[in-house]
């Protein structure tokens, strides 16, 4: 069985939301969650329509000179008529990358580009974005880009790309995802968010409360400050619940109360929200607190 190598699942840890208002946000690749392109061990296993539909949006966007890069479209539409699947285990709906690691497997198998452009991180977002258009309608091109390089990767409130190291060293309090076990729309919930913006009161609280904890929490996770992320985590899920509570799942919002009064971890949205993962800090992550025992729980 021919395959080429498997593409990560990925992480948006801080910036849902506040970078559509010039925030930072810091995303990394999962690697419990991943996809390769193959061909079945089985013959005959037909054709896969969705792989088929991408090919033909990239041929019409490359015959319209809308590709900025030399996309070998012959060998993608014949490996696809002799049977190639996306083999993923990464959830649909869930917020994770689904469809940049599809993106970023096809780009790697069928996109002829210099080595240079390898490594040519604004070009290789732009390559990411026209693909990834498909899918939603439009694209930052970041999740397909950080499943490629396999890197962390901040997000200046300019939109600039940065690869950072993230730091594990210390001990403390970490990060986990839990599974609220329900696929989301993201569109719909930017949709509200933008439409909540309308309000100069809401816009303002956004700009000038959620961003610099959002900031915060990203400086104090690169650093590895796990006590100063502590604090301002708490911070971040208190605004979330009360400004952002539509997008908080109805069945998890009594869990996220009972993690702010009892300090025992904290919650928070993971994406776009609405359902998929959310994001928790727990005090100790080996030793997870009782409120957590009933729930699918993934270390980051």
């Amino acid at each position: 069985m021919e395959s080429v190598g498997s593409f990560s699942a990925k992480i948006l840890l801080f910036g849902e939301y506040s970078i559509i208002r010039s925030s930072k946000a810091l995303a990394m690749p999962y690697s419990l969650f991943d996809g390769k392109l193959n061909f079945p061990e089985k013959q005959n296993t037909g054709v896969d329509s969705e792989l088929s539909a991408f090919s033909q949006y990239l041929k019409k966007q490359n015959e319209k000179g809308n590709l900025s890069f030399n996309f070998d479209h012959q060998s993608f539409s014949f490996d696809i008529s002799s049977g190639i699947r996306f083999k993923s285990t990464i959830p649909q709906g869930y917020g994770v990358g689904s469809s940049g690691a599809l993106c970023a497997a096809v780009f790697d198998r069928y996109a002829r580009i210099s080595d240079e452009q390898k490594n040519d991180i604004a070009f290789l977002k732009d390559c990411f974005k026209e693909m990834e258009s498909h899918f939603h309608g439009s694209s930052s091109g970041v999740d397909p880009l950080i499943s490629y390089l396999n890197v962390p990767l901040l997000i200046d409130s300019k939109k600039q790309l940065t690869e950072v190291v993230l730091k594990n060293d210390s001990k403390g309090p970490g990060l986990f995802l839990l599974n609220t076990g329900r696929a989301r729309r993201t569109e719909p919930l930017v949709n509200l968010f933008m439409e909540k913006c309308s309000s100069k009161d809401f816009a303002y609280l956004c700009d000038r409360v959620l961003t610099p904890i959002s900031d915060e929490c990203i400086k104090h996770y690169i650093n590895d400050d796990r006590e100063k992320l502590w604090k301002e985590f708490k911070e971040l899920s208190s605004f979330q619940f009360e400004h952002f509570n539509p997008m908080i799942p109805a069945l998890y919002r009594d869990l996220w109360t009972e993690g702010l009064e009892s300090n025992d971890f904290y919650l928070k949205l993971c994406g776009a929200g609405g359902g998929g993962f959310l994001l928790g800090l727990a005090r100790d992550i080996s030793k997870l607190p009782p409120q957590l025992s009933s729930f699918e729980i993934r270390p980051v």
